[in-house]
């Protein structure tokens, strides 16, 4: 197997085990985002953060020992912003974000399958019409270029991801202290 070939093979698995445990958290249900949104269920929160925890250290661990190789695209306040509104679009319209839309498909959401598709789609395409005047436009604006934390403050990687970890685990021990 060659290594695009292998590369596709992986990202399958680690999608549709990264589904899988959306799923088994619950964050593929309507009214576990909602709640996350009313600010009355931090589940999404609780599973996003860990998400944070494990992947920072555990990719940044990868680097250090040859594994990987990061390539960070350059960035913007112009790209940033669009990106925002077309994500906060969809997820206040239909509740789901494209990650949580797969999981709830793959659980057999109706919703999810119809609307959050249609919309996956509809957006893509929508964007990708107007990808050449944007690009143009507002999405150079405010660029920050291919940068990271450590990178823009000058520092080791693990000065960033220790404390930003340790912050982590004192809000998940909050949260749950808090019973949210």
């Amino acid at each position: 197997m060659n290594n695009d070939k292998k590369q596709l093979f992986l990202g399958l698995i680690f999608g549709v085990v990264f589904g899988f445990l959306l799923q088994k958290g619950g964050a593929t249900r309507y009214e576990v985002i909602l709640g996350q949104l009313l600010l009355t269920d931090f589940t999404v929160l609780k599973i996003m953060l860990t998400a944070v925890l494990v992947g920072m250290p555990g990719v940044y661990a990868m680097k250090e020992m040859g594994w990987v190789s990061l390539a960070p695209k350059s960035g913007s306040l112009g790209m940033n912003v669009i990106g925002g509104l077309i994500f906060g679009t969809g997820f206040a319209l239909l509740g789901y974000c494209p990650g949580t839309i797969v999981g709830a498909i793959g659980s057999g959401a109706l919703d999810a399958l119809t609307g959050g598709l249609a919309g996956i789609l509809l957006g893509s395409g929508l964007f990708a019409a107007w990808y050449p005047r944007l690009a143009k436009g507002i999405l150079q604006k405010g660029d920050f270029g291919a940068v990271t934390i450590p990178e823009a403050l000058k520092v080791n990687a693990w000065f960033v991801i220790v404390p930003v970890c340790t912050l982590i685990v004192a809000l998940l021990v909050w949260v749950e202290s808090a019973g949210l």
